[in-house]
């Protein structure tokens, strides 16, 4: 008779991805360390990754935490300036400091001449001559981008490239 360890509590997921994993392990560390900051940022990154999963249903995959951080970071960046135009210094740095931990999760960020070349190898490769075809270029670069390059970025050096 084969005999199994006692796991006396331990809940075992094995479709959870490696990226949310990463993030309860940095949980559990920031709990240790007791870093209220970081613990509250991580904390607000779990949560959103848990209302997606239980809004649309589905076990999210690295592709699609990615994306889920991607767009934290996006709404961090607005809030940024709509501090700044506030004279709000303080939240700033707030914001600013939940982008750095947010971004510690994300695939290395693209080097600007990289990003440039993906565009253009994308606006080759679908053949787009005007601002019309924009979205078969984006459907090409998002992918090889998310989590990696600012979305507004990269739109505005495909249109650049377009027009």
């Amino acid at each position: 008779m084969l005999a199994l360890p006692a796991l006396s509590g331990t809940r075992i997921n094995m479709s959870d991805s490696p990226l949310k994993q990463a993030f309860t392990e940095a949980m559990k560390d920031a709990m240790r360390a007791k870093d209220k900051p970081r613990l509250g940022t991580i904390r607000l990154a779990l949560s959103e990754i848990k209302r997606v999963e239980v809004d649309e249903r589905i076990d999210p995959d690295d592709a699609r935490v990615i994306g889920i951080l991607d767009k934290m970071i996006k709404q961090r960046r607005e809030s940024i300036r709509q501090y700044a135009s506030a004279n709000r210094p303080e939240l700033v740095a707030q914001e600013q400091f939940e982008i750095e931990v947010i971004q510690e999760f994300l695939p290395q960020a693209l080097e600007a001449d990289e990003l440039a070349e993906i565009i253009k190898s994308a606006v080759s490769e679908s053949g787009a001559a005007s601002m019309k075809e924009m979205g078969k270029v984006m459907t090409i670069v998002r992918p090889q981008v998310v989590g990696r390059a600012d979305m507004a970025e990269v739109s505005k050096q495909i249109k650049s490239l377009l027009a």
